[in-house]
């Protein structure tokens, strides 16, 4: 298989496409349950394609691309779930195409092939993370997308517009998921080891990067939400962000694969020596992404969802010295197939008799959210959850501006100050919502503060569930 692969014949590539969907397809049929994330992306994509402005009429942190971009698929679908896990596919089938691209339009390693995107496919697909859509997956398409941009800083008289363009996809992708803004270090040291005047190219880069930051800013300054925009996602910086919400052992365990490759790669790259000065050059640079890679990965503990999508990169750059011709060939092909065969076990160990138990690891979907029985009667509804369990939400829609109960806490945190009380009023709106819940006993105080708006809302018969008289 692996000899297969090292040619970039048009078969390989479909041969490539179809190996992957066998291997991520029956799961997506079979279906996954929605995850903490998917179900942000859903209520944010929801709210905003429902004529709600990011950060002025929404307590929410996700960036302003990612929230343009899932209002986009709520206007195809409301709600749609399969649409986000479809287009999770194609963008980690996009990435690993342009990053095996890349490698052999710049020969980056003597040998050519698709073997840089079966790894980063087969790798991608240990565990059930990258299935769903997220900012990072998102962000990190435009991050791999300017690779190719930096690399022709190599060649005499450079193309500004190209050193621009890749500080400009930077940014994009920093507009979806905060901490990519780190990968513009990637983007100066490329120009450092490439460009004759650096100086001068790391500007047009820091311009580039700077550039979408500037449109977004101004649009958000005539719209009035520029205050809410640094309130609640610059501000909060690089930690109020939503997490996958799985353990962080099992996290731990699902990177043991990863990591073991990653390492053997690591060993059998820095042991190889490389003809051409520039194929140094850009081991190096892969050196370097690889560490801000971690270091966006710390930045939320590496509890962020889709967080192994980072890691992917330099993992199949280096995994290409690992399946470099050998004196022993039949033990590289043993090699990749137990990837694949590990690949295989991890993700459909839910599927299989007492291999969950055998592995010690829980399948992902165990920790994935499922609709609150108690409220399982409360359907197509508007609602306000006054907690941070959004799970009420899966049936029915938000109706005011407090989606992130952390960023609410400006307003409900505050209720013994005039100004915040005026401000829940505000966004309660001229039609409140139908029902509330009040996860965190707020109610009472509430209805003694402003009992023109929370005055009509009378205790159900359900636990914490208020619904207002008409």
């Amino acid at each position: 298989m692996l000899r297969f692969f090292k040619s970039s014949l048009p078969a390989q590539l479909l041969a490539l496409l179809l190996l992957v969907l066998a291997l991520r397809l029956p799961l997506l049929w079979l279906g996954l349950p929605v995850t903490a994330a998917e179900l942000r992306a859903l209520l944010v994509g929801e709210r905003v394609h429902g004529g709600a402005m990011p950060y002025r009429d929404l307590y929410d942190g996700t960036a302003p691309l990612a929230a343009a971009f899932f209002a986009s698929l709520d206007a195809v679908l409301s709600r749609p779930v399969w649409l986000y896990r479809i287009v999770a596919l194609l963008l980690l089938l996009a990435q690993a195409l342009r990053l095996n691209l890349v490698f052999n339009r710049y020969d980056v390693h003597p040998e050519r092939g698709y073997i840089a995107a079966l790894t980063y496919l087969l790798i991608g697909s240990v565990s059930t993370d990258l299935d769903a859509l997220s900012p990072l997956l998102l962000g990190h398409t435009f991050v791999v997308f300017a690779l190719s941009a930096l690399l022709p800083t190599s060649r005499e008289g450079y193309d500004n517009r190209r050193l621009f363009r890749a500080g400009f996809l930077i940014g994009v992708g920093a507009l979806c998921y905060l901490p990519l803004s780190l990968f513009v270090l990637v983007g100066l040291f490329a120009v450092v080891i490439f460009a004759a005047n650096s100086f001068r190219s790391s500007l047009l880069l820091l311009c580039g990067f700077f550039f979408p930051y500037a449109a977004v800013a101004t649009f958000f300054f005539y719209t009035g939400a520029l205050p809410g925009f640094a309130q609640f996602h610059l501000q909060p910086g690089l930690t109020d962000l939503i997490a996958s919400g799985l353990p962080a052992g099992l996290q731990l365990r699902l990177l043991i694969v990863p990591g073991l490759v990653l390492a053997l790669a690591l060993l059998r790259a820095l042991g190889t020596s490389l003809g051409l000065v520039f194929q140094i050059k850009f081991r190096q640079l892969m050196l370097v992404w690889l560490a801000v890679a971690f270091a966006t990965a710390a930045v939320e503990r590496g509890g962020a969802a889709g967080v192994l999508v980072l890691l992917l990169p330099p993992l199949a750059y280096f995994s290409l010295f690992l399946w470099q011709r050998s004196r022993r060939p039949l033990l590289l092909e043993l090699g990749l197939l137990l990837i694949l065969n590990a690949a295989v076990v991890l993700r459909f160990r839910a599927h299989v008799p007492r291999l969950e138990s055998l592995l010690h690891m829980p399948a992902e979907s165990r920790f994935g959210l499922l609709p609150d029985p108690r409220y399982a009667t409360l359907r197509g509804q508007t609602l306000l959850i006054l907690g941070p369990d959004d799970r009420a939400y899966f049936y029915n829609r938000p109706a005011t501006p407090y989606l992130d109960w952390n960023l609410s806490q400006i307003d409900f945190g505050h209720l013994t100050e005039y100004a915040a009380v005026v401000r829940v009023a505000e966004k309660m709106g001229t039609v409140p919502p139908a029902y509330l819940l009040d996860q965190s006993n707020q109610v009472p105080r509430l209805k003694q503060l402003l009992p023109a708006v929370f005055g009509p809302y009378e205790p159900t018969s359900t636990l914490n569930l208020y619904r207002r008289r008409p």
